[in-house]
């Protein structure tokens, strides 16, 4: 029926992982370590937040045998507990994440109600005191012709591992940025497969201003943490709501689109900006246009959404209407923006059939210079553009 009435559910580059994640089940350390070394296990492989791959458009992933010197026999068999309670803040523990089972690998584990390939990500930047096991593993993939793609913008993978790239990337990053406390400053550590940090009551090293200081026999007690009692939402994983919004004018017939001193000529693309606390995603969309460009808007309609790793986003993608006589461009209020217009939806069809690209990148044959320039078809404002064109909004106003 849904279908029916709104039409194909949109699954924007980064989303539609093949991967469930079971995520109840990443406490249950039995379940990990037999995941850990299944045959189907797949590990990807990250250092310094760039995955392993053999060419920008395919990664690899490496067995239990490859991680096997950086990580252990048995990373996982003692419980939760007891690695909370043996705590020691001058070691460092690899970051490893459990991301999920495909299911679509039969012959994967089978475990309670639950079979499917699994799948692992690693970091395996040399940091600490397994800075020389991870860099024996890196040496072993770049001798067998493997590279850890730079650039932060990983938009030429097929559309499974990019959603896996996405879920990887996002939860490495966070746990990097977080290996102190914001409650208390105090070390974390890294649990639930890596989908929590905690703050443990107890040290096994002497803190006295920084990690690595001389070691004690005994535990540490720690100062108390209100990150203890109860559920925090300082011990989880953040995702920042970001509105990013195709706006049409009062009559169907334009769009507004903007763009930055950076980008490169003719390029534009829809707006977008952040959604700030105790604020709904319809005021965020209205507040951010008018701020950015001046336009005042009346009815918003969410298209789609898309996550996005960089670090950890959630694009709410949004088509607006402009209200009849608020249509004046005003950039007085936001310098975001260098330059805002609105554009007929011939034009932007145009730009969407040849002029498409990521920022720097050539347009497709057929584009000639100085018309329209558009993003990707693997960025959520051309999706939202593309409807606009496509007859989302009709001939004539219905927000």
């Amino acid at each position: 029926m849904l279908s029916r009435k709104f039409g194909k559910e949109v699954a924007n580059y980064f989303s539609g992982s093949p991967l469930n994640r079971v995520s109840f089940m990443r406490t249950d350390h039995s379940f990990l370590l037999a995941a850990l070394k299944h045959p189907t296990s797949s590990f990807l492989l990250f250092n310094n937040l760039n995955p392993l791959a053999k060419d920008p458009t395919k990664l690899h992933y490496v067995s239990f045998a490859d991680v096997h010197p950086l990580i252990g026999d048995d990373p996982y068999l003692k419980s939760e507990e007891q690695l909370i309670a043996e705590y020691n803040s001058t070691v460092t523990i690899p970051q490893l994440l459990f991301l999920g089972l495909d299911e679509r690998n039969k012959q994967g584990l089978e475990y309670n109600a639950y079979n499917g390939a699994p799948y692992f990500a690693l970091d395996v930047t040399p940091k600490g005191t397994i800075a020389s096991q991870a860099e024996s593993v890196i040496r072993k993939m770049e001798a067998l012709g493997f590279q850890f793609i730079q650039g932060r913008m990983q938009m030429s993978l097929p559309a499974a591992d990019a959603a896996i790239y996405a879920q990887a990337r996002a939860l490495l990053d966070w746990n990097a940025r977080n290996p102190f406390c914001a409650q208390c400053g105090q070390p974390t550590l890294s649990i639930n497969g890596g989908m929590k940090r905690t703050c443990p009551p107890k040290d096994m090293a002497h803190l006295s201003t920084s990690i690595g200081a001389n070691v004690d026999a005994k535990p540490t007690e720690r100062p108390d943490c209100a990150t203890r009692k109860g559920i925090s939402n300082l011990s989880f994983p953040r995702t920042d709501p970001t509105v990013i919004m195709a706006v049409v004018s009062s009559d169907g017939r334009r769009v507004l689109i903007g763009r930055q001193k950076r980008w490169p000529p003719y390029w534009y693309s829809t707006l977008a900006g952040f959604v700030e606390p105790a604020e709904s995603v319809e005021e965020a969309v209205r507040r951010e246009v008018w701020e950015e460009s001046g336009v005042k808007l009346g009815r918003v309609v969410i298209h789609s959404t898309q996550p996005w790793p960089y670090p950890a986003n959630l694009m709410i993608g949004a088509i607006a209407q402009c209200i009849p006589g608020g249509e004046t461009i005003d950039l007085k209020h936001d310098p975001e923006l260098e330059h805002a217009r609105w554009a007929d939806l011939d034009e932007v069809r145009e730009a969407l059939r040849v002029g498409t690209s990521g920022l720097g990148e050539p347009a497709h044959e057929g584009y000639k210079e100085g018309n329209l320039r558009l993003p990707t078809g693997t960025a959520i404002a051309n999706q939202l553009l593309a409807a606009v064109v496509g007859g989302f909004v009709g001939e004539s106003p219905k927000m």
